[in-house]
């Protein structure tokens, strides 16, 4: 038998993750409708590691991806986040299959949402991912280039 605050608890965290999938489609969505020109393209980030180092941390870019997926631009989301079609996907995925689990009281999925396999996987390929970004940021960019995207120009 399992106990209510237990139950309660992961409600609460199914409730969290469908808010913080809305976010995570909304904000995009609203810089979308409110975007004028290609000012998106040339605005400093709000990324705090890359206000403070210059350089883009592994996450960078993934606002700007799903942006341009909502135009319909295939190509520039995958040119600032790979990533960001799947977080699109997966996105979509929680706010259909947690609003069920909520709704059954079932848990659908859970082999593959708490996989350690799945998540290493998915933490090495970002890793991977993020050093080659980086080499390809460092190779074309100086270091007075670098230092104009943070802070400390």
């Amino acid at each position: 038998m399992t106990s209510t605050s237990f139950t309660n608890k992961k409600k609460k965290y199914k409730i969290y993750g469908i808010a913080g999938a809305v976010l995570t489609l909304a904000i995009p969505f609203l810089i979308h409708l409110t975007e004028s020109g290609n000012h998106l393209e040339t605005a400093q980030s709000f990324c705090p590691f890359k206000m403070l180092t210059g350089m883009p941390c592994p996450g960078c870019g993934i606002t700007k991806s799903l942006v341009f997926l909502y135009e319909g631009d295939i190509y520039k989301s995958l040119y600032y986040h790979i990533f960001g079609l799947s977080t699109f996907v997966f996105c979509l995925g929680l706010l259909v299959l947690l609003p069920l689990e909520l709704s059954t009281g079932k848990e659908y999925f859970n082999s593959v949402f708490y996989s350690k396999k799945i998540g290493w996987t998915l933490a090495i390929t970002l890793i991977v991912y993020h050093f080659i970004r980086l080499c390809f940021f460092l190779a074309n960019h100086t270091y007075d280039e670098v230092m104009l995207q943070s802070i400390w120009r």
